[in-house]
Order: C-alpha cells, then structure tokens, then sequence
C-alpha cells in the first residue's frame, strides 16, 4: 500500500513538473533574479551607508573632545597661574578622561573605516556581478524570443505545407478524374466512329445499313427529279419521238 502511495505521489510530482515547465516563461524567472540581486544590492549598499554614517559621527565626537581636551589643558594651566592648584588637578584628570574616550572612539573608528572598505569591496564586486548578470540575463531572453519567434514561424509554414500537401492530393484527385474522363469520351468517339457502339443521337432502331439503304435512296429520288425536270424542259427542234407499245416511231 505504502509502494502504491509513493508512486502516486511521484508520479503527481511528475505532472506537476511538467506543467509548471509548460506555464513558465525563462524571460520572467530571470528578471525575477535580477530583481532579487538588485535589491540585495540594495541592501549591501545600505549597509555601507550606515556604516559610513557611524564612522562618521564618532569621527565628529573624537573632534569634538579634543576640543575639549584643548579647553581643559587651558584651563588648567590658568588655574595654575591663578594659584588654584585644585582646579588645575581637576581640569587635568578631566582631560585623562576624555583622552581616554578619544582613544576608544579613535578604535572604533579605526573598526568602521575597516568595515566600510570591505563592504564597499563587497559592494562593487557584488554590482558587477549583477550587471554581468543582467548582460546574460537579456541576452538569454533575446535569444529565447528569437527562438520562440522562429518556432512560432516553423509551426506556421508546417501547417501551410500540410495544407498544401492536402491541397496538392485534392488537385492530383481532380488531374485523375479528368483524365479519366477524357480518356472514356475518346473511347466513346472511336466507339461509336468504328461502329461497335450505337450513336445515341440517332433515332431509334436505326443501324449502319438501314442508314446506307436510306442514303442510296435519297441519292435515287435526286436523279429521279432531275430528269423530271429536264422533260419538263421545251424542245428547241421541234416535238420528242415517243416510242409506241411496240418500240416503234410515231408522228
């Protein structure tokens, strides 16, 4: 049961893998990434400003005790000159003190400064690298665009040939039959011209001799009329003979 389950579950994955590579466009993960190396670019950046903005104000608190260190040193010696030798010893600690804050702060900057050209190193190396990726990045849609154009096109013309392929088989269909055609109506004349085959124009019950006997008589009944026609004719030298029962002439 468990064997059964697994490969259910494996072969779901499966299909769930695919579909996803069906429904995923390469051109979007990519810009995808490249936002995400952008804003840790960002942030990278951000880091370098923050750090930068420390060192900078303990750079302004270590000035501004030495300006104090300067004022106490003064003061002290005044409070000396003035015979005030407890004021002097108290301006004098004062300035120990604060010269021992300078030299915190001085480590402390000393640590930022250290820490700031690292992540500025970081920094850059990171922004070429996302440029160098962003350079791959749009040569890699520009190629997939020209890729999926080119199939697009591929699909297009493989689906014209196979139309025209059907197109051409349609016309070949047609060449054929009206060959045939031709063919059966030639069969037909020759037929029909050496006799074997009736001509379905002619009237009914007719045949090549009844035609041939019918042609000798209208060939006979024209000579007949003729001759009709030429006893009709008037004699130029006087009346014809006409030849009695017994052949004989008479006037």
């Amino acid at each position: 049961m468990t064997s059964i389950t697994q490969r259910i579950a494996t072969l779901f994955r499966i299909k769930a893998n695919k579909a996803l590579d069906k429904a995923e466009d390469p051109r979007e993960v990519l810009d995808y990434s490249y936002e995400q190396q952008r804003e840790m670019l960002q942030r990278v950046r951000r880091g370098v400003a923050d750090v930068a903005t420390s060192r900078k104000r303990v750079e302004l608190q270590v000035n501004q005790l030495r300006q104090s260190t300067g004022k106490l040193q003064g003061q002290a010696e005044q409070a000396l000159a003035m015979g005030r030798e407890d004021l002097a010893r108290e301006a004098l600690t004062r300035r120990t003190a604060v010269d021992s804050q300078i030299t915190d702060l001085e480590g402390q900057q000393a640590s930022l400064q250290d820490q700031e050209e690292k992540l500025t190193l970081a920094a850059q190396r990171l922004e070429a690298k996302v440029e160098a990726f962003r350079t791959r990045k749009e040569t890699i849609k520009a190629t997939y665009t020209a890729a999926e154009a080119q199939t697009s096109i591929t699909e297009a013309v493989t689906g014209i040939g196979e139309e025209m392929g059907d197109v051409g088989l349609a016309m070949q269909r047609a060449q054929d039959k009206t060959e045939q055609l031709q063919a059966r109506a030639g069969a037909l004349d020759e037929l029909i011209a050496s006799g074997a085959l009736d001509d379905a124009t002619l009237p009914a019950g007719r045949d090549d001799i009844q035609a041939e006997l019918e042609r000798v008589t209208a060939g006979s009944d024209v000579e007949t009329e003729l001759a009709r026609m030429k006893a009709a004719l008037p004699a130029s030298t006087g009346p014809a003979a006409v030849e009695g029962p017994e052949g004989k002439e008479r006037s």
